[in-house]
């Protein structure tokens, strides 16, 4: 290894830009985190009430699958026109009107009776819903230098299993303790009473969040100015470098297959429980804390390793084969409780620690245009519940997902950037990579 190759930062210590940074952390990310853990409760909780609403409103599973699945679609047309949005009027009108749009259209499903309103609903929920999470990733851009920026990111997206930790137990328990109390089904309770939290926060942020670092009082005018001095020169791309760049798609295509994972056991993790031989709603949601409880340590477990290994392809392709083994092994062993669990847990812990390994990937493949994946893999959620809409059980996805993954890492070596050798230095705020050699390509 020669000096040309790498460049060795020193020894890391706590500095005054690491100080500044966390203080930004700590006034930002508990609003955030709190809003997406509310995101995806109310994405998710038509998964919770498939154990009655089916019932009660005799829809079949073809209904429900894509009324599951029309949410998606909308969101992935309106997610970029949503950031731009963003930018132009501000982080805190436009996410408090999200969160509270959402939140009425969520309360709103508890009032349908067909399947067109059902149909609707779901459709304003994903118009409503569409630019959170791209706008929360966009936000961050704002405030963080890109190498500090991974971290908040993944942290954001440790809401998903803090949200199953949460939202189960609690889905279970509304299901299952206020059926028919004052004369409203128990999923219509769920619907009303999880919508509560993403209004109350649309206000908390509407008061609190602030638009970017120049109005921020919070911040002196000296930290503001080295918060400027971070910033990166910008890149400008065309719409069609994106559209046309194959890396581009091909981080679209592993974004797929982790999405379509990850909303499979979304939707259906709750009814593979019940079909495995649990009755009791409550018990139900009990259940379903288990497998995200352990993601949420798997998660933290991975990305450790991951900074200490300064690897990341196998830190994405080993979670993801993990998950392929639990689908396809719950599409044999699904009917026994012990072993459902046991699968699910698996397939859980891979698809979650996969997800913030994976957005470590596009700063070292695309450069300036790490946009256009998120938008072109966002199809995952309407294609998956599609599929789904024909089947009663969540295994046929793994044959899919088994098809996409290891085909995805073969072509991870295509980068420019060996990402074996990344170093980020917390002394110096600077990141320091080598360089793939023309042979190595």
């Amino acid at each position: 290894m020669s000096s040309a190759d790498y460049a060795m930062p020193e020894a890391s210590t706590v500095t005054a830009q690491d100080v500044l940074y966390r203080k930004i952390g700590w006034q930002l990310m508990p609003i955030l985190f709190t809003g997406y853990i509310a995101a995806y409760i109310d994405r998710v909780n038509v998964g919770f009430v498939k154990l009655q609403m089916l019932g009660d409103l005799k829809f079949s599973n073809t209904v429900y699958g894509l009324g599951a699945g029309i949410f998606f679609l909308e969101y992935f047309i309106f997610e970029v026109p949503g950031n731009i949005i963003l930018h132009k009027i501000g982080a805190r009108v436009w996410t408090s009107r999200l969160l509270v749009t959402w939140g009425i259209v969520s309360a709103c499903t508890a009032l349908v009776r067909t399947p067109w309103q059902f149909y609707s609903v779901r459709f304003l929920l994903g118009v409503a819903e569409s630019g959170f999470f791209p706008g929360m990733v966009l936000y961050l851009t704002y405030w963080f230098p890109s190498h500090r920026r991974a971290k908040m990111v993944a942290l954001l997206m440790a809401g998903i299993p803090v949200s199953g930790v949460i939202g189960g137990p609690m889905g279970g328990y509304i299901l299952h303790r206020l059926a028919r109390g004052h004369g409203l089904a128990g999923w219509q309770w769920l619907f009303l009473l999880e919508a509560i939290p993403a209004v109350a926060l649309g206000i908390v942020v509407f008061l609190r969040l602030d638009d970017r670092v120049a109005a921020a009082r919070w911040l002196s005018e000296e930290e503001k100015q080295r918060i400027a001095a971070d910033a990166p020169a910008k890149a400008h791309h065309t719409i069609r470098s994106v559209f046309i760049s194959s890396r581009v798609w091909l981080l679209g295509a592993i974004y797929f297959g982790i999405e379509l994972g990850s909303y499979a056991i979304g939707f259906w993790l709750p009814v593979i429980i019940r079909r495995s031989g649990v009755r009791n709603t409550f018990d139900i949601g009990l259940l379903t804390m288990a497998p995200y409880a352990l993601a949420l340590i798997s998660m933290i477990l991975v990305g450790r390793h991951a900074d200490k290994t300064r690897e990341r392809r196998w830190h994405v392709a080993a979670p993801c084969l993990l998950a392929v083994v639990g689908f396809l092994v719950c599409a044999v062993f699904g009917a026994s409780t012990t072993m459902a669990m046991f699968v699910l847990i698996l397939a859980v812990i891979g698809v979650i620690s996969a997800l913030p390994m994976f957005f470590s990937l596009p700063t070292s493949f695309l450069g300036g245009r790490r946009g256009g994946w998120h938008c072109a893999g966002e199809l995952h959620g309407e294609s998956g519940r599609l599929h789904q809409s024909h089947r009663d059980r969540l295994p046929h996805y793994a044959h899919r997902l088994a098809r996409i993954r290891p085909v995805s890492h073969r072509r991870m070596h295509d980068g420019l950037i060996d990402p074996d050798y990344r170093v980020d230095s917390g002394a110096t705020g600077q990141s320091f990579v080598r360089w793939k050699r023309p042979h190595e390509r």
